[in-house]
This record gives C-alpha cells, structure tokens and sequence, in this order.
C-alpha cells in the first residue's frame, strides 16, 4: 500500500457529534477540522459517508502467532485484520514459538510489524522463562531494547506462584511497566474445558469454576498493593470478577481490567452444539456474568474492550470439542460486538466506544501517539465506522491466516469504513453499495 504524505477525510462526525465534517491530514498530524475543506495537490481522498470518526482502536491483547505458526497467523495478515477491525496499535502475546522472553525476540516482532506498516506491533514480553513460572524473564532487557517492550504477560498460562508474581511486580514497579495476568488457578482447572455450570454438567464436559478466576484476581489485587505496583487483568470473564475490581479499587489498588468481545456477546449456551470453535480460555460463562460484564465495562469498573485475537488451524478446532485449542478470532468482528452489545442498547455512546477501545488501553500501557483527541495538532490514528450499516461475518473472508471466529455467519451492526494510521490509509472499503461483501477491501 502506498505511503501519502496527505489525506483528505469528508463528511465524518468526529465521535458521531454533530454535523458532518471534513479533516485534512498532513504529514501524519490532524491539519485542519472544518466543512468544505479541499484536498491538497496529491491527497489521498477518503469519503466517510456520513459515518463516526474515532481514534484508531488499541488492542492489549492480540496473538499474532509469529515466530512459530505462521500456519496460523503472521505478523502481517494479522497486521492486516487489525487494520481492517479500525485498530492502529496491537500488543502481541508473548506465548510464540520461540516465547518472546528476550530481547532478540520482542526486538523481532518490533521491527517486523513496523517493516509491515499497517498498525504499530508492540511485542508483549513474558514473565518468565518459557512461560515455565519458574524464572523471571528479562523484563529489564526487553524493556530497554529496540521494541521498548511496556507490557509483560505469559498468557496461556497463569503465573501462579505468589512468590514469583511478586517479584514480578516489584520488578514491573521498578521498571515502570505493566504486567498482565491471565487469572487461572491451575490447580482448579485441570481437564476443565467448559464453564463449571449446569450446561456443561449436562453435556457432560469437565467443568472450570468461577473461583480459578476469582481467587487470583483477588491474590494479585493483594500483591499490588503491597508492592505498591499495577497490574491487569486480562479476559475478565465472571460477575465476581467485576466486584473484585470494585473491591480493590475501593481499597486504592492500582488494578485494570479488560474484557473480550466474545464474553460480551457468547454465553455457555453455545456449547450445545460441542462445536470447537466455541471453546475458549477462559471459557464462556452464564448469561449472569455476560451482562455483569456489559455493566461493568460500561460504567468503568473493566476498563477496556481487548480482542484476545486467537488464531488457530482448522484440524485444531475440527475435533473433539475437550482436544479442541482454546480461542476465537476477535480483531475484525470486536468494534461490531461492541456495538451489537452496548451501543445498541444504549449502554455506551460513540464517546463511551472510543473511550474502552482506544483512550483508556492506550493509557493503560502509556502510549502517547494513540488514543488522542480528534483534533488539529493530533496524531493522525483514526478509524471510520458506519454505525448503520451491517455486514455478515464469513471466517473464510476475514484477512486472518486462519478462519476459527464463533460469530461465523453473524449479521453484525457497524462498519469499518477505513482506518488511518499516522497519516496513512491502512484499510478501506471500496464498494459503497455492497458493505455486507467481506471482499470489498482496498
């Protein structure tokens, strides 16, 4: 895709406010806002048709699978699902193959996903050593390295030694990073493939209780505040979660939170079918925790929505539904759930969306170009959405390597239009007419 030093954007509503306007962008920066606007000589010209301008969307937790699976996802076409999703910054999860548990790895990423050009890469580093829970990591190392890694997790897997945890953390506070934790008791989870709960002992799965969730949320909420450190919680998934969050908030706890869209919009229910595609870590919970979820993300208590974009190959998820790897894709479908689940009901406005999609995960792990106010002077991130359009989900259509998405043949609401990534278009539909045509990309 061709590098534009210039972008005219007409007839947007900058967070779906007002009239539509137009927006020049020159050389990566927000030039001018206003109605009329004209193209500069050479500008590459996008027509909003009305739709919602937001800051381009962050995602704290994406896999991205290389190095290791390219089978599956590479930095590039998983580059180019966030693209197409609106989003301008991915953290990559650390569990590859190699795990990036150094620097020569997270550097990799890095550079690979800038050689790549359609969102900013940010390698995630791990914890530990392998993902073992054994050993710290280099956290020192990758945090000083080219990638300039912010964000630590060894997600798959918990870190479930409280003494390694917090050394974690203290080592986090020191460096001035953020670890996330993937909350999961292992010791409570063993087997387990299905939410602990009536549907799963009916159809006979082995079930994962709430509690391997809750009690290391709760463990680690603990351990922050007495290193006096951040943590986060990746992929909320139960009601006692979000009162958790409550609680240690409530205690002066410095502790985030993200939910996924499929906790959003799934429930157990699902599994019914014994269809891999719905098995996912954590797993679907009850239509309780689903609508907690909603509740809590709209009123802020989980602060931001986070794909855990997990790409796995066919025979992986055409099996038995206990030998089926957990995860679903998330990157293309998540601003759509997002407003299928609170938009629409009037939970969240245009602002509340940029707000758990963009503003508060770039907070969260300090990125100062993303995130930011539509306004001139501005990092030109942004994303277009059509908010009443919809478009059917194809898993075979979506720029994924791989094709494992759960909402397969869902007619969403919201379209992304286009995605601008410091000035340049990174995605865009080209097919006015035919926006349910997954191929009608640019």
């Amino acid at each position: 895709m061709p590098v534009t030093e210039s972008v005219l954007i007409s007839n947007v509503r900058p967070y779906g406010d007002g009239d539509p306007v137009d927006v020049v962008v020159l050389d990566g920066e927000i030039a001018e806002i206003g109605t009329g606007l004209t193209a500069p000589e050479g500008a590459e010209t996008v027509d909003g048709r009305g739709g919602v301008l937001l800051p381009g969307f962050v995602d704290l937790h994406t896999h991205l699978r290389e190095p290791g699976r390219e089978d599956t996802e590479t930095v590039e076409s998983g580059s180019r699902a966030a693209a197409r999703g609106g989003y301008t910054a991915v953290f990559a999860m650390a569990n590859t193959a190699p795990v990036a548990d150094n620097a020569a790895i997270t550097d990799h990423v890095w550079r690979m996903g800038q050689e790549v050009g359609l969102v900013d890469v940010h390698p995630v580093g791990a914890v530990t050593v392998g993902l073992k829970g054994e050993n710290l990591a280099e956290m020192g190392m990758m945090a000083d390295g080219v990638a300039k890694v912010k964000l630590f997790s060894d997600d798959g897997k918990c870190v479930h030694d409280p003494v390694i945890m917090k050394r974690a953390l203290e080592y986090a506070k020191g460096l001035g990073v953020l670890i996330s934790q993937h909350s999961e008791d292992p010791r409570l989870t063993v087997g387990a493939v299905a939410h602990d709960g009536p549907t799963a002992a009916r159809l006979g799965l082995a079930g994962w209780p709430r509690a391997a969730e809750e009690s290391i949320v709760a463990r680690d909420a603990l351990l922050a505040r007495d290193a006096g450190a951040r943590v986060h919680i990746a992929h909320a998934s139960t009601a006692g979660t979000v009162e958790l969050l409550k609680w240690a908030r409530g205690q002066g706890i410095d502790i985030t939170a993200e939910v996924t869209p499929h906790h959003l919009l799934l429930d157990d229910s699902r599994l019914e079918t014994y269809d891999g595609v719905n098995r996912v870590n954590p797993p679907l919970r009850e239509e309780s925790d689903k609508m907690a979820l909603r509740t809590a993300l709209a009123e802020g208590v989980i602060d931001c929505v986070a794909t855990d974009h997990a790409p796995h190959a066919s025979q992986e998820k055409c099996c038995e539904f206990s030998q089926a790897r957990p995860g679903m894709l998330g990157l293309e479908t998540a601003v759509s759930i997002v407003v299928e689940t609170l938009v629409n009901p009037g939970l969240l406005d245009w602002r509340g969306v940029a707000r758990v999609m963009s503003e508060r995960p770039a907070q969260i792990v300090g990125l100062d170009d993303q995130g930011r106010p539509i306004a001139v002077g501005e990092p030109a991130n942004l994303t277009i959405i059509d908010p009443h359009s919809t478009w059917t989900v194809d898993g075979e259509g979506l720029a994924s390597r791989s094709s494992n998405t759960p909402f397969n043949a869902m007619t969403l609401p919201g379209v992304v239009l286009a995605t601008v990534l410091r000035g340049r278009v990174t995605a865009r539909r080209t097919e006015p007419s035919d926006l349910e045509a997954m191929g009608a990309w640019a």
